[in-house]
């Protein structure tokens, strides 16, 4: 496990997105903005330890009948919870064709994604930026959507790309745990795809090279298809930077 996860009882890949050096000699801030699987599995435990963490600000990226099927997080006084689908078209990933390009299709699903979900990426970022307190935004796993999301917010703080995608694949760590969820969720059936869970760092560059090569950058998408207001990406830099030595982790760790 990295050190950037947390441990938790049910969640598997909790993990802090501060400590990468980001732009103008500063740090992304440790202790502010959280990726996470699914908070619905969340034990009373799990519940306890996120109240610690000081995360009042939960953002869930699934469909509304995914939350219905598999719950969410579980309310406790000074919850802001924000259901933003940022998916438009399901698809089943233990299903896909073990003969295809499985990292090319992935991206080009994250594209669908970057095109569809305009709205909700742009409330998600405004919702980061505006919270008071520490903020989690997870999907199901905490790979894919959860993935695209983290990708767009660092490369917004000036954030590499090399660490961008070491961060993406920080979610390998959890592979066997969303393999065995997947299990135990559909007794009797078979994972077609042996990818599974898995989160190469190729998916992310793949997807991010998609947005430069229509956009002209992927800041240009996130200010122009997304609609993204200039100010409050200032804001959003200023709430999550810092020049503080002690916030610097070391990148991927």
């Amino acid at each position: 496990m990295s050190t950037r996860h947390i441990e938790f009882e049910a969640l598997h890949n909790f993990r802090d997105l501060g400590g990468y050096p980001a732009a103008d000699g500063r740090t992304v801030r440790r202790g502010l903005l959280y990726r996470s699987d699914s908070l619905g599995k969340s034990s009373p435990a799990d519940l306890e330890k996120l109240r610690a963490l000081g995360v009042r600000t939960v953002i869930d990226l699934r469909y509304d009948w995914e939350i219905a099927a598999k719950g969410r997080v579980p309310d406790f006084d000074g919850l802001d919870f924000h259901n933003l689908s940022i998916e438009h078209r399901p698809y089943d990933q233990a299903s896909i064709d073990p003969e295809l390009d499985p990292w090319r299709y992935l991206a080009d699903r994250f594209a669908e994604v970057a095109e569809d979900g305009v709205k909700e990426i742009r409330r998600t970022l405004e919702v980061i930026t505006d919270a008071e307190a520490p903020v989690v935004f997870h999907c199901m796993s905490g790979k894919d959507r959860t993935g695209l999301i983290a990708a767009l917010v660092l490369t917004l703080l000036g954030v590499s790309e090399d660490d961008i995608a070491a961060d993406f694949a920080l979610t390998e760590h959890a592979t066997p745990h969303l393999v065995a969820d997947w299990h135990a969720a559909h007794p009797g059936r078979t994972l077609r795809w042996p990818g599974y869970g898995r989160a190469p760092e190729t998916v992310i560059r793949l997807a991010l090279a998609d947005l430069a090569t229509r956009y002209g950058s992927v800041e240009a998408y996130l200010t122009g298809a997304v609609a993204l207001d200039p100010a409050r990406i200032d804001a959003l830099r200023s709430r999550l930077l810092t020049r503080r030595p002690e916030d610097l982790l070391h990148p991927g760790a």
